[in-house]
This record gives structure tokens, C-alpha cells and sequence, in this order.
């Protein structure tokens, strides 16, 4: 079974979640934060959401980048440390949206897909 992790902004949570539920439902193992499901420190969290990015079994990052307010295709500090962390490992890592431009240079040089809200194409790229 593939094994995709899911990151974003938590004001994404909602959408995060429901892509979790897609992709379970398509037969892939989806992580999602785990603070999104019980309490916990920002340290602790991004910890644990780093080593499941790392986890050898972890074959893609996908990284739920919506517009937040005027900003089109979001991605947060938080959610480009775990790009950076899905690049170095050498996994997949795909944005759900279109590139965010403050990122453009790394982002196409790290050789991060844009899914461009067509997320069936995941499935195409990931078996």
C-alpha cells in the first residue's frame, strides 16, 4: 500500500482531512497531522509529522496549498520546512494547487509536481 502524508497550513484542516478520506478510500495510506486529531505542542507535532515524512515507508508528501484570503496557493513556513523534508529524503511531493510564487526558485528546482487542484493526477505519478 502507498503511504502518502498529507501537510498544510491548519487552516486547511477541513480539506486536509477530507483529502486523507479520498485517499484512504482510493486504497493508500494517509497521514494527516496528528494535531489536527488530539492536543498537542507545536514542537512536538512538527517532530512527529517530520518523522512520518522521513519514515521509510512514506513514499509522497502532499502538500494542501488553497488561497488564504488574497494569497493564492498558500504553503506556511511549517508547510515548506516539510517540503524541504520530503526533498531531501527524496520522496515525491506534490502540491495540491499551483506553485507558490514566494517559492517558485525552490519548488521547480527541488522538483515539487503541481497537481493544479487535479488531484486524480497523484494516482497517475505515485504507482
Amino acid at each position: 500500500m502507498k503511504r502518502i502524508v498529507l501537510c498544510g497550513s491548519k487552516k486547511f484542516k477541513d480539506e486536509i482531512l477530507r483529502l486523507g478520506e479520498v485517499l484512504q478510500n482510493r486504497g493508500y495510506e494517509a497521514i494527516v497531522p496528528k494535531e489536527f486529531l488530539v492536543e498537542m505542542d507545536k514542537r512536538e507535532h512538527s517532530m512527529l509529522h517530520f518523522n512520518e515524512i522521513t519514515n521509510e515507508k512514506t513514499d509522497a508528501v502532499l502538500i494542501v496549498n488553497e488561497n488564504k484570503g488574497e494569497i493564492e496557493n498558500y504553503i506556511g513556513p511549517n508547510s515548506f520546512a516539510e517540503v524541504a523534508m520530503g526533498f531531501y529524503f527524496g520522496k515525491k511531493v506534490y502540491l495540491k494547487n499551483d506553485i507558490y510564487i514566494p517559492y517558485k526558485d525552490e519548488l521547480e528546482g527541488w522538483g515539487v509536481i503541481p497537481l493544479k487542484g487535479e488531484i486524480d493526477k497523484i494516482f497517475k505519478n505515485i504507482n
